[in-house]
Parts: structure tokens; sequence; C-alpha cells
């Protein structure tokens, strides 16, 4: 079977199968072949058929058959699979010695930071499908609970988000930590929803709690940055969120977006009940004690 990798501008829900799956399609001796652009695809990604052919010591009409025999149609879906695993496989550390170079002045820097949090947001922009994300909305708001997955630096989009599905007055539950995230996936059934944020290779907490969530039959949606992700691949659907930062590991701008995204979906879905927690909430934020208000002097 011959698998396209689908352009990033376009919707896409469907997952890639696993590295593994596809070198497992091929004899010994081609998966010999294969394996240093497999295991480095940043070295190979950027090579003609012919430069890769010529730099793993075998000839282009092999490294076709190899490519096809690992499922892609064409050289160029799967020099467009090596760029997902460059991503997915990157590190702070590369980033930074890429980014961070010493001619560079300070504005040069900002700016590009600036750019590639723009880039990431218009890229997330393309890829969202409306009507999914529509349909998302419907099955957070009916679910007996909503649980949110993430660790690491992606523990903050878990808490900004259930701070906002607290406010909706929805049944979130977050879980960040081993202990807990195994005791919440045990309780849960077909009628909960799991949203499991994790970028790159994913985090093995994550995606083991995915499919442990699965196992017990809740719908399970992935956001990361690659279909090459396994919280792509075992997600019931998964939504693509750039990460790629100027310097200093990954940005969140676009994966924020999103989430965003999500909760006005939410809001929209249910408007009367949602404009009846706002109004609850606007006198506590008019007149509550936890914020703070300068005091006048009295005039003697």
């Amino acid at each position: 079977m011959l698998y396209s990798l689908v352009p990033a501008a376009m919707p896409q829900s469907l997952p890639l199968p696993s590295l593994p799956e596809r070198v497992s399609q091929l004899s010994e001796r081609r998966q010999e072949i294969i394996r240093q652009v497999v295991e480095s695809p940043k070295d190979y990604v950027l090579l003609s058929v012919r430069a890769m052919a010529q730099k793993l010591q075998t000839d282009p009409a092999t490294i076709i058959r190899i490519v096809n025999g690992m499922g892609f149609e064409s050289f160029k879906d799967f020099q467009k699979y090596l760029h997902g695993l460059s991503l997915a496989r990157a590190t702070s550390f590369n980033s930074t010695l890429t980014d961070l170079q010493a001619d560079s002045t300070m504005p040069a820097h900002i700016r590009a930071s600036l750019d590639e949090d723009f880039k990431n947001l218009t890229s997330m922009r393309q890829s969202v499908d409306f009507e999914r994300m529509a349909a998302l909305a419907h099955r957070i708001c009916s679910a007996r609970k909503v649980v949110l997955l993430g660790a690491d630096l992606a523990a903050s989009l878990v808490d900004y988000l259930e701070y906002k599905l607290t406010v909706l007055a929805l049944p979130v539950f977050a879980a960040k930590e081993p202990g807990r995230t195994i005791h919440i996936i045990n309780g849960l059934t077909s009628e909960d929803v799991v949203i499991a944020m994790s970028f790159h290779r994913g985090l093995r907490l994550v995606v083991e709690a995915v499919q442990r969530a699965q196992a017990n039959g809740a719908y399970c949606v992935g956001i990361t940055d690659s279909q090459v992700s396994p919280i792509a691949r075992f997600a019931d659907e998964f939504f693509l969120a750039p990460v790629t930062g100027h310097a200093m590991g990954d940005s969140y701008v676009a994966p924020l977006a999103l989430l965003n995204v999500i909760l006005v979906s939410c809001a929209n879905l249910r408007r009367e009940k949602t404009i009846e927690i706002l109004k609850q909430a606007e006198e506590e934020q008019r007149t509550g004690s936890r914020w703070y208000e300068d005091k006048l002097n009295r005039i003697k």
C-alpha cells in the first residue's frame, strides 16, 4: 500500500505509518542500506536521489525501489517524510547553534523570532479544518470528562486550557504527572474525551497515556507538530501546530492560538450558558477582593 504525504497547508487527520512499520516492509539488505538515512534524516533530507545513492554507495534505481517498498509514492514524498523526522528529532541545542550567530545584531534576532512565530501561526491557520473543529467542540461539551494530557513545557498549555474550560463550567481534568495521569486514565470510558499535547518525538508519559485511554474507549485528540509524531499515530484525530522557534527551543504561539480556537468553538456552541457564566463573573471582576485597587487618600 502506498502512502502520500499531504502538504501541511491542507487539513489532515490521517496519521502516517511509523518508521519501524515502513522499514519492516523491506528486505534485510535494503534495510541496511536505508538505516543511515532514517537514523540521521537531517543529513539526507536535502539530497537528490542521485546524491543520496552516491552517499550510500548504491545506485538511484535501488533508492527508488527502497522508497517505494517503504510505501512512498515518490522520492519527493520520502523527502517530505524525512523533513518531518528531522523536525521531530530536533533539539534546543540544534536550533541554538543554527540561530545564535555571533555576527547577528539584536534587532535581527528579534525580527527573526517574530517572523518564525508568524510562519508557525500561518501554517496552523491554513491546516485547521473548521468542520472538524466544530465537531470537536460538540464532543468536548457533551463529554462526561475532558482530560488534558501534557508534560514538561507542554504542561503550560494544559494549565491554560484547563483554566479556560473551567471558566466555561466544563468537567475538565489536568494530567501532567505520572501518578495522577495513571489514575485519571484508568477511570475513563467511551463517554470521555482526551486532548493530548506533545511535540517532536512525543513524551513517553503522554504517548502511553493516549494508548491506555484509547484502550478504555475514550476519544483521543492529539495536538502536535508533525504527522510522523506518535501522538498523531495513536490519537483518533489530530491537529497540527508547528513549534519551531528561533533559538532557545520551541515556540508555543501556534499551539496557544489553536487552543483559543477550541475555546471559541466551545463558548459559541453553548452561547446562552457562556453568557450566563460571564455575567456571573463580571460582578466579581468589577468588585472582587482579589483585584488590586488604589485607595484615595482622605483630604483633611
